[in-house]
């Protein structure tokens, strides 16, 4: 479903620092995939070009059918919308919208009624469990909190492809284990397929395979219970 055919990334620089060099990996639909490694070992890198945000400076990322690192800006636009649902490290949730309307934004992009959106976001903010703060602003949340809410958004229009940047950094245990399931259960009730970035050995442990960003820039099978 997900094929990365030979991606090669350099960030220019005296020496350039090469993130990925001849990278390979295949998804199946319903397959969720952890890649752990060093910090600024390229795995971010590697989330933003599977999603064309960046442009890979060689190499391809296809995706059921469509060649992805081809697309222009706008098709690349259209594509994340209705196919892509990304976890953000970052998380950028917007602090003039309420959580439900946060949550409910690529449902608005799609042209989902509103009454169906709000009904969807409000049901979403529930698996994380956030249903009785819907109409509260970001700026009374956590980080932990906003981070629920970027994870709420990014799985409400059902994506197809889910990726997912230290999707648990910010969470306390408990809340952490319960993303971390969403998630998993998220790519298999979907036939979806899922790659995740994790520093977290007990996260990786979920997926169906763990590999390693290594230095030389290629993915390499892991031991699940190593912190990267």
């Amino acid at each position: 479903m997900l094929s990365l055919i030979a991606l090669d990334k350099t960030l220019p620089g005296t020496p350039p620092r090469v993130l990925l060099h001849a990278l390979d990996l295949d998804i199946a639909a319903g397959e969720y995939v952890a890649v752990i490694g060093e910090s600024g070992s390229g795995k971010s890198t590697l989330l933003n070009v599977v999603a064309a945000l960046d442009r890979p400076d060689a190499g391809s990322v296809r995706f059921d059918g469509v060649e992805v690192s081809a697309l222009d800006d706008d098709a690349a636009t259209v594509w994340r919308r209705t196919r892509v649902g990304f976890v953000f490290q970052a998380f950028h949730v917007l602090p003039w919208l309420s959580l439900r309307d946060n949550v409910a934004l690529p449902l608005a992009l799609a042209g989902v009624s509103l009454r169906e959106r709000r009904e969807r976001a409000l049901a979403q903010l529930a698996t994380v469990g956030l249903a009785i703060r819907a109409d509260d602003s970001p700026t009374q949340l956590s980080g932990g909190e906003l981070q629920r809410v970027a994870i709420a958004r990014a799985l409400v229009h059902q994506p197809r492809l889910l990726l997912a940047d230290e999707p648990t950094g910010n969470l306390d245990a408990d809340n952490a284990e319960r993303i971390a399931a969403l998630l998993r259960d998220a790519v298999k009730s979907g036939a979806a397929c899922g790659l995740l970035v994790t520093h977290s050995a007990a996260v990786a442990s979920t997926a169906d395979r763990v590999l390693r960003l290594g230095r030389d820039g290629r993915l390499h099978p892991a031991d699940t219970h190593v912190d990267a």
